[in-house]
């Protein structure tokens, strides 16, 4: 469908989005998958939110932080995952230009907002580690609170630059979209004018908000590190690395993939190949992450067996 704009320009109301897949068999699998992914994310962020709000032991910066980053994997997967699958199984797979601008804003929003909560969570670990007598008045409660804040407002505020730039441009009748979300990098393709405008802001922005994050974070372990190889204590050492291990997973799944897709060139993205990664960053990720804090994660291991057990009791 489209709206007459000139004579060599349309403007989209809606969009085709191609999927994964184009075979039914397949993509009834495709359902069934990634619905099971979708529901295991779903299940497993809110067992950890709930067990961290239960257990009193795990009122602690570390611990708020995590509910947020949990919270958020919620409501990324949920911006991108019921959309994804009503694709697969209808037989028009369109989006309206409305819904692609909403679902884009949610989603980079999200992500962006991760990326700076797991550079906060860096910075928590550092102040743990480095500064543990003062942790508690250095990250107090008030703190911890305004940081929170101020990393969902920088998320949703970064995001329009990205938004902006990209569904204000000139689509001239292209509307087929082979992606299974309205990816930034698969919108732009179908640009028919010179999009390095585009490109130097993702560019910007991603500097901002995946490059820089990523030296602080570097740096801030650097000192955790070298912090942590004086402790006498051999079960402090251990503590110290498990804490900081899960953290340092995370943020190499989700950086690696959200810097290979948003810091490449043009030329080297294909759409298969983006698919793949997408799915990844944005659906795997956040399923592995309450799976990772919890089997490195002593105190969770020990609050999740705490609440089991409490409920076996009625």
């Amino acid at each position: 469908m489209w709206i007459k704009v000139s004579q060599n320009q349309s403007s989209v109301t809606e969009f085709i989005l191609l999927g994964l897949s184009d075979k039914p068999v397949t993509n009834i699998l495709l359902f069934i998958i990634f619905l099971i992914i979708y529901m295991t994310a779903l299940v497993g962020n809110i067992i950890l939110i709930t067990v961290c709000r239960l257990d009193s032991r795990l009122h602690t910066p570390m611990y708020f932080f995590l509910s947020n980053l949990s919270f958020l994997d919620i409501c990324y997967t949920s911006s991108i995952v019921p959309k994804m699958l009503v694709i697969f199984l209808a037989k028009r797979k369109v989006i309206s230009f409305r819904d692609c601008a909403a679902q884009m804003y949610i989603y980079l929003s999200l992500g962006e907002t991760e990326c700076i909560l797991l550079a906060v969570m860096a910075y928590d670990r550092y102040v743990a580690i480095c500064n543990p007598l003062r942790y508690m008045i250095i990250m107090n409660r008030t703190v911890c609170i305004m940081i929170a804040t101020g990393t969902w407002i920088g998320g949703f505020l970064l995001s329009i630059l990205h938004v902006a730039f990209t569904l204000t441009m000139p689509l001239c009748g292209h509307n087929i979209i082979n992606h299974f979300l309205c990816e930034v990098p698969a919108v732009l393709s179908l640009s028919c004018i010179d999009t390095f405008i585009n490109e130097i802001v993702i560019f910007v922005v991603g500097v901002l908000i995946l490059l820089i994050p990523v030296f602080l974070i570097l740096l801030t372990y650097i000192y955790i590190i070298s912090t942590i190889l004086k402790i006498s204590s051999t079960d402090g050492r251990y503590k110290a690395f498990s804490t900081c291990a899960s953290h340092l997973t995370v943020v190499t799944l989700f950086y690696g993939t959200a810097i290979f897709m948003y810091m490449r060139p043009k030329s080297s993205h294909s759409p298969d190949k983006d698919k793949m990664i997408s799915v990844f960053y944005l659906i795997i990720t956040p399923m592995l992450n309450p799976m990772i804090y919890s089997l490195r994660n002593q105190e969770v291991k020990g609050a999740l067996r705490k609440v089991i057990g409490k409920n076996r009791m009625f």
